[in-house]
């Protein structure tokens, strides 16, 4: 069931609310509101340290000696914590590592620091995202 509620912004914040709107192709500020209001839930779940999901990406050199053996020794390491990989050979040099994981979200950010500070690696980005349990 939806409830409606009124807010009160100051005239430059509303403008610069609307442009975000647009910018991401919102259909109308509740749907935004609504995402934000969501996004703010998540944090708070990685915050306390909840079960949470998330997505490791990481661009290596492959050519890095013993890279890929360590970023298998450490996902062997975290075994429980991984729901699944996708490897993709971007060129002759570079990997894209796409790791799906589950967990307590203290692990996982270990797990993610870990893998993106393994030298090599050009690139790693966690993207914390939510179990689905507390969201409505």
């Amino acid at each position: 069931m939806l409830k409606r509620f009124s807010i009160s912004l100051e005239e430059d914040l509303l403008e610069d609310f609307d442009e975000f709107i647009k910018q991401r192709s919102y259909e109308n500020r509740s749907e935004a509101i609504r995402d934000l209001i969501r996004s703010s839930f998540i944090k708070d779940e990685w915050q306390g340290d909840n079960d949470v999901m998330g997505v490791i990406t990481l661009v290596y050199d492959h050519h890095q000696p013993n890279l890929q053996e360590k970023v298998t020794e450490l996902q062997h390491a975290y075994h429980h914590q991984i729901v699944s990989t996708t490897h993709v050979h971007m060129d002759h040099h570079n990997c894209l590592e796409v790791i799906i994981i589950r967990g307590k979200a203290a692990e996982l950010k270990d797990m993610a620091n870990r893998l993106s500070s393994l030298r090599g690696v050009r690139d790693g980005k966690l993207a914390m995202s939510s179990t689905g349990k507390h969201l409505h």
